[in-house]
């Protein structure tokens, strides 16, 4: 088996793998734990917090560990713990938000992350994380405007990612060119993700505009983070522009390293259409 990106075409198996690869954010306030993103909220400096808070804050680190090494139960004895000592701390709401989606609990999921932005209206990793729960679940317009409104707050870090987020989503629900246009807002972010690339090099391939689908996979392909799925896209893409040699150094790449991948199977059949 291969490791996919996100797809936009079939979004199928590909779609669990954009989480892994990255597209939820931990929110942690000062908490040193990756992948980490800008705090939508004000810098806390230590004066500024009470006993109370000091004491939260310690604990919830210690949650973040357990949930960072996927001891997640222990985790969530851990944050209930914090939000007892400190009920009004918005990053435990927002933890146990990502705790409750790990455990497959969206209503509490939800919950946590609307108490959340109810202490912390301004938190845009807490928007983008909600947004994505409302993406899983199909609520897509929803999803959208929580997309929006992280990327709405002018010092959030991570606009690249929830761009990369938004379009994904635009792209489940139908909505290639909305898609499009966020991913290629991405791109200009951060060129060098991968997933951003992939999707949108597909989303071009999809509607025929090979040259420009041929430079972002090109790209991609020419790092060391090539999969089965960008070589074969990359082959699809070659046969559109009716370039063989880079066609057939492709598929030697796909066929030496990985040879049991699906992708193999449809170059042997020569299904560039499927």
């Amino acid at each position: 088996m291969t490791t996919g990106w996100a797809r936009v075409g079939r979004l199928s198996p590909g779609w669990a793998v954009a989480a892994a690869a990255g597209v939820l954010l931990l929110t942690l306030g000062g908490c040193a734990n990756p992948p980490q993103e800008a705090s939508a909220a004000d810098i806390v400096t230590p004066s500024d917090e009470t006993e109370t808070r000091r004491r939260a804050r310690i604990r919830l680190e210690l949650a973040s560990g357990y949930f960072e090494e996927g001891k997640t139960e222990v985790a969530l004895d851990e944050l209930k713990q914090v939000i007892t000592i400190d009920p009004s701390f918005p990053d435990a709401y927002s933890l146990r938000g990502l705790i409750y989606m790990r455990l497959g609990d969206n209503r509490q999921a939800e919950d946590s992350f609307r108490r959340a932005l109810a202490l912390n209206s301004r938190d845009s990793n807490v928007h983008h994380n909600l947004g994505w729960l409302q993406c899983q679940l199909g609520r897509y317009q929803d999803s959208f405007r929580s997309f929006e409104a992280a990327i709405a707050n002018p010092v959030y870090g991570g606009r690249a990612k929830t761009l990369m987020a938004l379009g994904l989503c635009q792209a489940r629900a139908g909505l290639r060119p909305e898609a499009e246009r966020s991913l290629a807002r991405a791109y200009e972010l951060d060129a060098g993700n991968p997933i951003i690339g992939y999707n949108l090099a597909q989303l071009l391939y999809l509607r025929g505009d090979y040259a420009r689908s041929q430079f972002y996979i090109r790209r991609l392909n020419n790092s060391e983070l090539a999969n089965a799925e960008s070589l074969w896209l990359g082959i699809k893409v070659e046969q559109r522009m009716n370039d063989n040699v880079a066609l057939e150094q492709l598929a030697d790449q796909l066929r030496k390293r990985f040879p049991q991948s699906r992708e193999r199977a449809a170059l042997d059949r020569r299904a560039f259409d499927e």
